[in-house]
């Protein structure tokens, strides 16, 4: 049924390659535009902390290569332990497709059984000759994963080490997540912004998702009265 999905309902349609602002992180971006365009490019491993774009990139893959004819699957582990889903369960009925994305897997850290269903899925892919794509907030051997062989798996991975962007870079970012919603966040805003609000990408984007509600609900554009207004009313 997914794959009867116009593509901008199954993936985001602001989490694309050409919405992500890289900085310093064209490494990275080069490592996943080639795993999902070559079916024997290596794996790639994404090591970065929360705001750095790790699920931006994944879902961008993911679109990428569904647009190229190759299925894709995305699992948010962190999502599914949150949930209090049974993350083995999940893995064990994961995979089938070209490609696979691997969200948070440092959410499976120390569960025994999830870590184990992970190792199998992982020599599955290969067998199959799937593409895997992974993602952490630190290198393989440093998010607590237990079992040996599952950290030297994911260590013979390529390793993209995002780094979190400058604030010229977060600036720029925001705005073009504003454009694709429809909304013009002037110099004055971001300054406004910036100078007020938590920094890190993901606590921004949160934030330019209630200002595009409470615009569109006022019927106002987005200035730096009517933040002021918004904020100090939630305060």
């Amino acid at each position: 049924m997914s794959n009867q999905l116009p593509l901008v309902l199954r993936w985001p349609a602001q989490q694309r390659f050409d919405s992500y602002v890289p900085g310093g992180n064209g490494v990275a971006l080069a490592l996943l535009h080639d795993a999902v365009d070559s079916a024997v490019a290596p794996w790639v491993f994404l090591g970065g902390g929360a705001g750095c774009g790790k699920t931006h990139l994944l879902i961008a893959a993911c679109a990428q290569a569904d647009a190229a004819g190759r299925n894709a699957q995305y699992l948010p582990l962190r999502r599914l332990r949150a949930a209090s889903q049974d993350v083995a369960g999940a893995l064990r009925a994961f995979g089938g497709s070209d490609l696979l994305a691997l969200d948070d897997i440092d959410a499976l850290a120390g569960d025994a059984a999830a870590e184990h269903a992970l190792f199998d899925l992982y020599n599955r892919c290969k067998v199959d000759k799937s593409t895997m794509l992974f993602s952490a907030t630190a290198a393989p051997g440093q998010v607590g994963i237990g079992l040996p062989d599952l950290v030297s798996r994911l260590s013979a991975c390529a390793q993209g080490v995002l780094k979190p962007l400058s604030d010229p870079d977060r600036r720029e970012a925001l705005r073009q997540r504003a454009l694709a919603r429809g909304l013009t966040l002037d110099d004055g805003v971001l300054d406004w912004l910036f100078a007020r609000t938590q920094r890190d990408l993901g606590s921004l984007t949160a934030l330019l998702d209630r200002l595009d509600r409470e615009s569109l609900a006022a019927q106002r554009r987005i200035t730096v009265p009517f933040l002021r207004q918004l904020l100090d009313k939630s305060e």
